[in-house]
């Protein structure tokens, strides 16, 4: 037995709670995993793991051995990336989840010149805007706008998306231009709702004065993609970050509105559980985000550091 596959199939099967999970991660057979743990475990001479029908956990033994496994993996490969004379290109597979505006605008489009720099990378990105399970789902990371609710996960604040508030034109010569947020509740005009909870407050700020934004709606729709695009056929005024708006806006199909008032940034924010092996895909990952987002949405003066999300 290879001991550091051994270990490195108990940390996946440990995380995923599943040998056929971890099987696939690793992209060996399911009876290849099950192989090396049993081959492990009769090294230690102690049990790892507890098998039932629905899940596989850790035992106590188990729980104590991920957590100096991981930090001895994680040592291992700063150990290897310090030394010059060995190629240490990162490789395997790696989920992720990510808004589905920023995958199409932003991440999409810049993945060519990411698998160019790691060739051996396989990236599993789904694209969406609903919220997933981490653990349940086997995702390595999440990238998320917003406060962060989910305080036992790691987050890292990656940038700022400024926010606009725009129209397309044929909705405009129809019920006219607001010159003031305020006039976005008088009758004859309508907003695109973002999601389901009418209780979202976006703020406008122009000097002393601040109006919280809102209106009356004929639609709500849960998707970014969605939502841009009830907005370009007229359906009503919507609010969006600038990087959604430029190209609808240099195109004519949207005209920005209020330009002379200010709204909160939203951060943005890289996610990834606690405790758990970040191995070498995943690092570069993170930090391919971050150049990313210094380009296209770049802190503010909101700044923090990675800890677990608030």
């Amino acid at each position: 037995m290879d001991r550091l596959d051994g270990m490195q199939a108990f940390i996946r099967v440990a995380e995923t709670g599943s040998f056929t999970k971890a099987a696939d991660i690793l992209g060996m057979s399911r009876a290849t995993v099950t192989q090396l743990i049993q081959q492990l475990e009769a090294r230690l001479q102690t049990k790892l793991l507890n098998r039932t029908t629905r899940r596989v956990n850790v035992t106590t033994d188990g729980a104590a051995y991920y957590e100096r496994l991981v930090r001895l993996l994680t040592d291992l490969d700063d150990i290897e990336g310090s030394l010059p004379s060995r190629s240490t290109a990162p490789r395997g597979r790696l989920r992720v989840d990510v808004p589905s505006p920023l995958a199409n605008v932003i991440l999409v489009p810049a993945l060519p010149a990411f698998h160019e720099r790691f060739p051996d990378i396989q990236i599993e990105m789904g694209a969406s805007d609903r919220k997933v399970n981490l653990i349940d789902e086997n995702v390595d990371c999440v990238v998320r706008g917003g406060e962060m609710q989910d305080g036992w996960l790691v987050a890292r604040h990656v940038g700022d998306l400024k926010l606009g508030v725009y129209a397309a034109p044929a909705y405009l010569s129809r019920a006219g231009i607001p010159m003031h947020p305020d006039q976005l509740r008088e009758p004859g005009h309508h907003i695109v709702r973002y999601g389901w909870d009418s209780n979202l407050s976006y703020a406008m700020r122009r000097g002393s004065e601040v109006v919280n934004l809102g209106g009356r709606h004929i639609l709500a729709i849960d998707d970014g993609n969605a939502y841009l695009t009830a907005g370009l056929a007229g359906m009503g005024v919507l609010w969006l970050p600038e990087y959604m708006a430029k190209p609808h806006i240099a195109g004519g199909a949207l005209t920005p509105l209020f330009e002379d008032w200010q709204m909160d940034a939203i951060p943005l924010h890289l996610a990834y559980p606690p405790n758990r092996y970040i191995g070498k895909p995943l690092r570069v990952f993170i930090d391919w985000i971050v150049e990313l987002m210094s380009v296209h949405g770049p802190r503010t003066d909101r700044h923090r550091k990675t800890r677990p999300a608030d």
